[in-house]
């Protein structure tokens, strides 16, 4: 009744010509009740009444809120479309359109002579796309390619309907327009879109298994002598390198274990000899090894 009781006296100041500075805002208690139909009048009030007054005033936070609260209806109607898309939840959908709506808000001209709801819809839905595009996606992907998954799929129904079967890649380039590469990165990038559990159980075959297993199962750990194996990989070029005298040191270093000492008697040199070519040819080597990685 407020509501609607706003409407008429802001309706007969007008044809009266009562300037809009002059207009007192009705007080309305609970914006949200307030029914469609009076909110599209009420918002036109408030709407003029927003772009006269000075940002900060109470009036003017009270105009704002009381338009945010009357015309939550529309970002509830355009969140519906999304419910049943990825998982955002329908109170975060209704939280980020009231965003959009709060923007349209902010925005809005009387001068267009424009429908508040006409103008507002494109900014709610807009911030709603916008949500699901930049958070439902389980792997980062340039939003070049995310869009692009959207009209890949809207083609491939298109063209399904007509070939009955599953388009190519070369009738899907040719309906968008695009090159094959482009079409391929974007049928690969949609691969990121949802993420499924390690612990799901994988399909083995085993109907007869009372422990099904999951992918996870089947992701090896570390093996510790693969990286063994690639040192002695690129360490067998630079060894076969070195002259006999050194390989011989080496081996009876690393290979029979003896002393620096035991080596010397060997060789017939000073341990410190044989300290000094131990240190030039591991420093030799460790340098190739360095090189070649």
């Amino acid at each position: 009744m407020v509501a609607a009781a706003g409407v008429a006296t802001v309706a007969e100041r007008n044809n009266t010509g009562t300037a809009i500075e002059e207009m007192t805002l009705p007080q309305i208690s609970d914006p949200a009740t307030v029914a469609p139909k009076n909110a599209r009048e009420l918002s036109k009030l408030f709407l003029d009444r927003l772009q006269e007054l000075e940002e900060g005033t109470h009036e003017y936070a009270y105009a704002r809120n009381t338009l945010i609260e009357m015309n939550l209806s529309l970002v509830k109607f355009a969140a519906r479309r999304f419910r049943n898309r990825g998982s955002g939840d329908m109170e975060d959908i209704v939280q980020v359109g009231t965003i959009g709506l709060i923007k349209a808000i902010d925005r809005f001209d009387l001068s267009r002579e424009v429908e508040f709801t006409s103008f507002a819809i494109p900014y709610i839905t807009g911030e709603i796309k916008r949500f699901f595009r930049d958070t439902t996606w389980a792997v980062h992907v340039p939003r070049r390619l995310q869009e692009l998954r959207t009209e890949l799929a809207k083609a491939k129904e298109q063209l399904a309907t007509v070939l009955d079967r599953d388009p190519t890649v070369a009738e899907l380039a040719e309906l968008l327009e695009l090159a094959e590469a482009e079409v391929t990165d974007g049928l690969v990038a949609s691969n990121g879109y949802t993420a499924g559990s390690l612990d799901l159980p994988a399909d083995t075959g085993d109907a007869g298994s009372k422990s099904p297993t999951s992918y996870a199962d089947f992701i090896g750990a570390c093996d510790p002598g693969m990286e063994l194996f690639e040192d002695l990989h690129t360490l067998a070029p630079l060894l076969a390198k070195l002259s006999d005298r050194d390989r011989r040191i080496l081996s009876m270093r690393f290979g029979q274990e003896l002393t620096q000492a035991e080596i010397g008697q060997e060789l017939g040199v000073s341990q410190m000899q044989v300290s000094r070519l131990l240190t030039r040819i591991l420093t030799q080597l460790r340098a190739g090894m360095l090189t070649q990685a």
